[in-house]
C-alpha cells in the first residue's frame, strides 16, 4: 500500500455525500459484517459514459479510501471501460491494499457493478462497434461452460460479459449456487482475466415473481414444476437481451449445450447439442423464435470433455470445477426446508391410499411426492409400488403398481407449437431422459393451444404434471406444453341397494 495514494483518498473522499439526479444504486455489505455502503451512478445524456457518482457508507477506513478511489477512476469514462475495473483495479488505485484489507475493494467492485449494470440497463445507448464488427453479450455464471463460451466468443467478437444476480438467501450455500453475490464476484474475475467487460444485472425481485413464487404455487397445488423451463423462456434470457439492446450487442451467448437451425422465412429451431448427455435444449424449449434467433450457443458443436480441455489450454481457475447440480435458489437447502421457509408450507403427514381408496401407508406431505416415484413410500407389498398421483386438496398419495403406473397418452396444457404438430415424432417429459417416440393426437396447427394429448408407442412409467413436454420432430425442438393432470380413474360404483321392503298390510 502507498501510503500518500491511500491518506489522499482517505481524506479527500472524493463523491462522498452526492446523489447524482437519475442515478442508479448500488449497494454492498451488510451490518453484520460491519461494512455498508451505497453507491450512486449517472450516465451522461447519450448513455454511453459515467456521467457522476456519489456514496455513502458506513465503513472502515480502507472501504471508505477504496470509494474515493473508484470515484475517481470511473467518473467521466465511457461504460465499457468502467465495467473494467474491479477489485485490484481499485487496490491498485491505492497504491495495493494488504490481504486483510482487500475485502474493502471487492466490496467498492460489488457495489460499483450493480450500480453500472442497474443504470446501463435504464439508460444505456452504446452505440455498436465502429468498424462493423459484430458486439456480442456474453452470460457467465462462473463456472466452466459460461467461461469457455465467453473465450471463444472474445477470440471471434467484440464480446462484452454479464452476470445474473437472481437469488440471496442466508441458507443457500454461496459457493454452490450460480447466482448468488459470490458467484457474481467470481464471474466478473473471469471476464477481466479475460480482458473483457463485465457488468451485474440484479433480477432477484423478476426472478422471484417469474420464478420462486410459481414454482411455490406448484407445489401448494401438487404439481412437480420446472422453474429452470420457466426461467430461461421468460425471466432472465429475455433481459439479458434488452441489455444487449443497451450495450449495442447483436447477439446474446450462452455456456447452454444447443444449437441453432436457422431458417429466414419460418423462424429458428432449437436444435440438440453434440453431447447428448449435456444437452440443454429441454431446459431451452420455451424460448421464443424471436430470442431465439439473436442467440448463440458456442459449446453446441462440443462436448463436455473438449470445453474443459479449452479451459485447461487457456488456465482458467475454473477449469476442474464441479458442475452445480442443484436448482440455484435451492443450493445448500433441502426442498421441504425452502418450501417451509418460503411459502408456509409445512409438512402435513396424510393417507397413502391405492388405486381404490384403500389406506395402505401414511405419509409426511404430499408436497415430498411426484408421480412415478417409488423411493420413500414406505409401504410394504407383494410388488413394488409407485407413486400414480398426489391429491393436495386431501393430502393424499395414491400408489400403485407399475402396471397402473404406465400410460400411452400424456395430457398436456399451454401448448406452443412453432411447426405443424403433425411433424412431432418424440417428446421429453423430463430433463436427462431420452425422447421417447409420439405424436401429437389432432395433427394441431402452428401456435398456441389450451390442451392438447400426446400418444406414445410405447407405454411410459407416467409423466409428472407440473413438468414439461419437450415437443421434438428428430433433433429439433418444435413446441413445448406443460403436463398436465391425467383424470382420475372413476371408482367402482357400489352395487345397487335392494328394494325397500314392503311394510303395507294386505286386505
Amino acid at each position: 500500500m502507498d501510503p500518500e495514494l491511500f491518506e489522499h483518498h482517505l481524506t479527500s473522499r472524493h463523491g462522498r455525500g452526492r446523489a447524482p439526479e437519475g442515478g442508479a444504486l448500488g449497494v454492498a455489505g451488510t451490518r453484520l459484517c460491519g461494512d455498508v455502503v451505497r453507491l450512486t451512478l449517472a450516465l451522461d445524456d447519450a448513455g454511453e459514459r459515467v456521467g457522476a457518482i456519489g456514496w455513502e457508507a458506513e465503513a472502515c477506513g480502507a472501504t471508505v479510501a477504496s470509494l474515493s478511489a473508484v470515484a475517481e477512476l470511473v467518473e467521466g469514462i465511457g461504460v465499457l471501460d468502467a465495467a473494467r475495473i474491479g477489485a485490484h483495479e481499485v487496490a491498485a488505485e491505492l497504491g495495493g491494499l494488504s490481504a486483510g484489507k482487500f475485502h474493502a475493494a471487492e466490496l467498492v467492485a460489488d457495489a460499483l457493478a450493480r450500480a453500472l449494470g442497474a443504470a446501463v440497463r435504464e439508460r444505456g445507448a452504446l452505440p455498436a462497434p465502429a468498424d462493423g464488427s459484430e458486439r456480442t453479450l456474453v452470460a457467465m455464471s462462473g463456472g466452466v461452460d459460461s467461461a469457455v463460451a465467453a473465450l471463444l466468443c472474445a477470440s471471434a467478437h467484440d464480446a462484452v460479459a454479464v452476470t445474473l444476480e437472481l437469488w440471496a438467501d442466508e441458507e443457500n450455500d454461496d459457493e454452490r449456487s450460480c447466482c448468488s453475490a459470490q458467484a457474481v464476484r467470481h464471474a466478473r474475475g473471469l471476464a477481466h482475466r479475460m480482458g473483457l467487460p463485465h457488468l451485474t444485472l440484479d433480477l432477484r425481485a423478476e426472478f422471484r415473481a417469474g420464478v420462486v413464487t410459481p414454482f411455490l404455487e406448484d407445489h401448494r397445488a401438487g404439481l412437480t414444476p420446472n422453474p429452470c423451463v420457466r426461467c430461461n423462456g421468460h425471466v432472465r434470457l429475455d433481459a439479458m437481451l434488452e441489455l444487449a439492446d443497451r450495450v449495442g450487442a447483436a447477439t446474446l451467448a450462452t455456456g447452454h449445450y444447443a444449437r441453432v437451425e436457422h431458417d429466414a422465412e419460418r423462424g429458428p429451431l432449437l436444435r440438440a447439442a453434440v453431447d447428448a448427455w449435456k444437452d440443454q435444449t429441454y431446459m431451452l424449449s420455451a424460448l421464443a423464435p424471436a430470442s431465439l434467433a439473436r442467440m448463440r450457443f458456442p459449446l453446441g458443436e462440443l462436448t463436455k470433455p473438449q470445453v474443459r480441455a479449452l479451459a485447461r489450454e487457456a488456465e482458467l481457475p475454473v477449469a476442474s470445477k464441479a458442475d452445480s447440480q442443484d436448482l440455484c435458489f435451492l443450493a445448500g437447502t433441502s426442498r421441504q426446508a425452502f418450501l417451509a421457509r418460503h411459502a408456509g408450507i409445512e409438512q402435513m403427514p396424510g393417507e397413502i391410499v391405492d388405486s381404490d381408496g384403500t389406506v395402505i401407508g401414511r405419509h409426511a406431505g404430499h408436497q415430498a411426492y411426484t408421480v412415478g416415484q417409488r423411493r420413500g413410500l414406505g409401504v410394504a407389498a407383494a410388488e413394488p409400488l409407485y407413486v400414480l398421483r398426489t391429491d393436495a386438496a386431501a393430502n393424499r398419495v395414491v400408489a400403485g403398481t407399475r402396471a397402473e403406473l404406465q400410460t400411452r397418452t400424456v395430457p398436456v396444457r399451454g401448448a406452443r407449437l412453432h411447426r405443424d404438430g403433425a411433424r412431432v415424432d418424440r417428446v421429453k417429459l423430463r430433463y436427462r431422459a431420452k425422447p421417447l417416440p409420439a405424436r401429437l393426437l389432432g395433427d394441431p396447427a402452428p401456435g398456441s393451444h389450451r390442451r392438447l394429448e400426446i400418444a406414445l408407442e410405447e407405454p411410459v412409467d407416467g409423466a409428472a404434471p407440473g413438468q414439461t413436454a419437450c415437443l421434438m420432430d428428430g433433433d429439433l425442438v418444435i413446441g413445448w406444453a406443460t403436463i398436465d393432470r391425467a383424470a382420475a380413474p372413476a371408482q367402482p360404483s357400489p352395487p345397487p341397494a335392494p328394494p325397500a321392503r314392503s311394510t303395507s298390510v294386505a286386505r
